[in-house]
């Protein structure tokens, strides 16, 4: 469990549209307010997945050839095929000219965007697919000892990986001075260029 969960987490952190819309958002103005908000946004869909999922399987995974385990893997198998054809369709697209979409309403005001509603975003960019097949994962699961919890936490955070990166290299980043707030040094003289001779 603990494998497929990491490499389901891996795989979500790294869909590019959501990696793009969390990229936007903290390019924006005040981006790293709003960043915060579109992770906790993030993570909460991801818990509340989770935490419903273990409530409604009772923490008790279906008996082998059972109604219940037999539909479990066949959501599995929907889920890979279903992912599959995505990336075969992307695959033939891929070299072909694209069509210009309108921009996303979102995408427009992004600079007037506030960190609450860049916390509602982050679930409606969320690849439901991907954290389906970790919800999957996770009803074959019982959750029996407190190794079997920090896998399930360890999902969470695999899966907001690159977003909590970015982040915090945009809250810590060195800020580079702008060439025209600066000041000549006392005492010193300007360098004459040929031009100016």
């Amino acid at each position: 469990m603990i494998f497929d969960l990491i490499l389901i987490g891996l795989v979500i952190t790294l869909e590019p549209i959501p990696l793009t819309a969390f990229i936007l958002v903290l390019a924006s103005k005040g981006g790293v307010r709003k960043g915060a908000g579109f992770i906790f946004g993030w993570l909460l869909s991801l818990a509340v997945v989770v935490a419903l999922t273990i409530l409604v399987t009772g923490n008790k995974p279906p008996k082998p050839s059972t109604a219940p385990s037999l539909a479990a893997i066949a959501i599995k198998i929907a889920i890979g095929v279903a992912l599959l054809l995505i990336a075969l369709r992307q695959w033939r697209k891929m070299g072909k000219p694209k069509k210009p979409k309108k921009t996303p309403k979102w995408q427009t005001g992004i600079d007037n965007m506030s960190p609450w509603y860049a916390m509602g975003l982050a679930p409606l960019t969320q690849p439901w697919g991907l954290v389906a097949a970790g919800v999957a994962t996770i009803v074959e699961a019982k959750l029996s000892s407190w190794q079997d919890y920090i896998a399930l936490f360890l999902f969470c955070i695999v899966a907001t990986a690159v977003y909590l990166a970015l982040e915090i290299y945009a809250a810590f980043r060195p800020r580079r001075p702008n060439r025209s707030s600066r000041r000549p040094v006392r005492g010193s003289t300007p360098i004459r260029t040929r031009s100016s001779l």
